[in-house]
This record gives structure tokens, sequence and C-alpha cells, in this order.
């Protein structure tokens, strides 16, 4: 059913490629059931941990060490992409965050193990994924319309994220957050279907090399991950925790509602854009883009510590959105150009994972200090503005496609 519903809509426009077309349309569904399942959940775990009477100084000094793990993670990910293949990593990074949402659902009975056992899954899975996801993508992907497939691939991750935080937040309000978590564990093992129906086992026998890498032609991208990391905390994890500590503090158990509603009300403006920066960036115009993009975002950041209100925060959603998804399909595109000329495209992915975990280490590290100096509500609002500035690294990655 779900392969036949992206044939559909995918073969009329790229008939020449039917042979891939079950690598894509794999793709396509593992990776809109894997949105679903992190999004009803995702947005609320640091919100969840507040609630249950973390400080935001614990919050980001456990998110600091979660993503300084990730660093040398990234290349274990990498090793493991290179001796079983890109698939079966993906299927093994479904599986292994099933234990991680277990273990969350299980705080009020654990305590803090509970938090340490999310977060070691957690890592594990979200790394191994991640350079997975990329290397299968970036190999199956079309050389002229990349955009597009990148855009389709957007579209279908922002419908998904559109829908879950909504039926998340109304499942915790009414069950209670633990009825998520197991929820999303289902989630994940249904994600991992397509994968097991067509997936192999392969032993390659290869290993990673720096020798010989073009550092080069890829220094900018990768240092650019340093913006890429700080502004995937700022979005995912800050903003949240501004929301309840700062604008709505009083509102108990329902935040998780109205941060879902929140999240969601961007997904028309997401949808509507995806494919007009998918043509925008087959058309040429992807560098243009990526630089206009991070300015805006870098706009929206410095607005943040003055949004008060549902309205503000509705108009704040929406423009952030439509920034990141253009500097994000950009950027991807950028890179998938570039993993292809390094001759080592696992090695330059993660790499790049590793920096955009550097990042995002950083970015805790500032609110960390920021909280334990200024306050929290100081903190976060000095945050925004150190986040303004990161993000601006994006747009100094300079891709070889974009100077054609």
């Amino acid at each position: 059913m779900f392969k036949s519903f992206f044939y559909r809509i995918l073969q009329r426009r790229h008939f020449w490629r039917y042979a891939t077309f079950s690598e894509i349309s794999e793709l396509y569904i593992s990776k809109t059931i894997r949105t679903i399942a992190m999004s009803i959940v995702s947005g609320f775990t640091a919100v969840y941990l507040y609630q249950e009477g973390y400080s935001l100084a614990f919050i980001m000094g456990f998110f600091l060490c979660y993503y300084l793990v990730k660093i040398p993670l990234s290349f274990f990910a990498g090793s493991l992409v290179v001796r079983f293949g890109p698939k079966y990593c993906i299927l093994l990074s479904n599986l292994l965050y099933i234990p991680s949402m277990i273990s969350l659902g299980l705080m009020p009975n654990l305590g803090i193990a509970s938090v340490v056992l999310w977060g070691v899954f957690m890592c594990l899975s979200t790394s191994i994924y991640l350079i997975s996801y990329l290397v299968d993508f970036s190999k199956v992907k079309n050389v002229e319309h990349a955009g597009k497939e990148i855009a389709f691939m957007n579209i279908f991750e922002n419908i998904a994220f559109g829908i879950s935080p909504i039926i998340g937040g109304l499942i915790a309000l009414w069950f209670g957050l633990q009825s998520v978590m197991w929820i999303a564990a289902f989630l994940f093992i249904f994600s991992a279907l397509p994968l097991i129906w067509s997936v192999k086992f392969t032993d390659n026998h290869q290993k990673i090399k720096f020798v010989g890498f073009p550092w080069k032609t890829t220094i900018s991208s990768i240092i650019a991950q340093v913006g890429i990391g700080f502004d995937y905390v700022t979005t995912e994890l800050v903003w949240s925790l501004f929301i309840v500590i700062v604008i709505f503090p009083k509102v108990g158990w329902g935040i998780y509602v109205k941060l879902g509603v929140l999240s969601s009300v961007t997904i028309l403006a997401a949808i509507f854009v995806s494919y007009i920066y998918g043509k925008l960036i087959d058309n040429k115009k992807g560098g243009d883009l990526l630089r206009i993009s991070v300015i805006a975002n870098a706009v929206v950041h410095i607005t943040r510590p003055f949004v008060n209100s549902a309205m503000l925060i509705v108009g704040t959603n929406i423009v952030n959105q439509t920034a990141a998804v253009g500097y994000g399909m950009s950027f991807t595109r950028g890179v998938f150009d570039t993993a292809d000329l390094s001759g080592n495209r696992i090695l330059y992915l993660c790499v790049s994972g590793a920096v955009a975990s550097l990042g995002s280490a950083v970015a805790c590290l500032v609110l960390l200090l920021g909280s334990m100096f200024l306050g929290n509500i100081n903190g976060l609002k000095i945050f925004f503005i150190a986040a303004a500035a990161f993000v601006l690294l994006i747009g100094t990655a300079r891709f070889n496609i974009y100077r054609k």
C-alpha cells in the first residue's frame, strides 16, 4: 500500500528512474514513519524533564554530554555503514530507538537511570541513522533532479511533522506522556518494516581512510556544520523550553497540546516552500537561496526574546520554518554534491556529522553557562542572540555546485 502510493506520486515525474524506485520509496516511507515516531515526542522531552523537576542547567548539561558523545560516534556509525551498508544500519538505528523510548517512559519508576538509558540509546540511534540516511539518499539521488527529490522528502517529512505533535500533545494530556513514549516505540518498529522487506546484510570489510581526503574543497562546508548543529538545538530544544519557562510558565500538562499546535501550524508553509525551493535548487539558484535563508533565520533568532504571545509564536515558527527549509534543502544539495566529488562519501559525511554535533554541544554549553550566571530567563534571551551569530556560519559554506 505504501509503496504503491509513493510510486503513483513519483513515477510520473521520474519514469526514467524506475530501476531505483524501490530504493527511493523505501527511504521515503521509512523516513516519514520515523519522523512521526520522533515528532510525537521529541518536542516534549526537554519540557518533560523540566516539568519533572530537573533544572534548565541540568537539562543543558545532559544534552552537552549527549552531543559530545555523538562526535566520536559519527565515525563509529561510518565504520558500520562501510562494513554492513546503509540500509542495514538504518534498520539497526530504528530498532535502537525503541529501548530509548521505553527507558524514558519508565522515568517515574527508574528516575535518573531512565534518563541515562534514554540518552545512551538515543545517541547510538541518531548517530547511526544520520550517516546511514545521508549515505543512502546521496547515492540513489538523481543528479539533475536532486533538488526535487529533496523537496519530496521534505514535504513528506513536514506532513508527518505537522500532524504528529498535535497527536502527541493530546495523548500526553489525556493519558500522560509515558503513553506517547510507548506509541513512539511501536512506530519505530513499524518504520523498520519497509527496510526489513529489502535489506541485505553485506560484509564489505572496508575501512575509513583519512589519507588523501580533499580537505581543501570540503573544509568550508564542514566548518559551516557548526552553525547547523547550533541552529538545531536552538529550534528543536531551546525554543520549546523558552515557551514553557518564559511565555507559558503556568499552563501545566496542557503545555504539550499548546506546543503541538504551535509546532504544527508551520506545515502548510513548509510544504509550499519545499516545492518552490526544490525548483530553485535544480535551476542553479541554490547558492542564493542558502545565503538569503541563513540571514532570515538569524533575524528570527534575534527576535525570539521579544516573543510573548501565542500569535507571535505562530508567526515566529512560520518564518523560521520557511527560512530553515530554504537553507536546509540548499545546504543538503551542496553536501550531496561535495560527497560525490570528495571520492570518500562516508568519511566526508562522518566528519560533517561530528562537527554538527560539536556545534550542538557548543549551543548547550552557551545556555548552560547563561542559565548558571544570568538565570533561566536572561540566559535564554542571551542564548538566542548567540544563535543568530552562529547560524551565519552556515552561509560561509562554499559548494562547487553553486559556483557554476
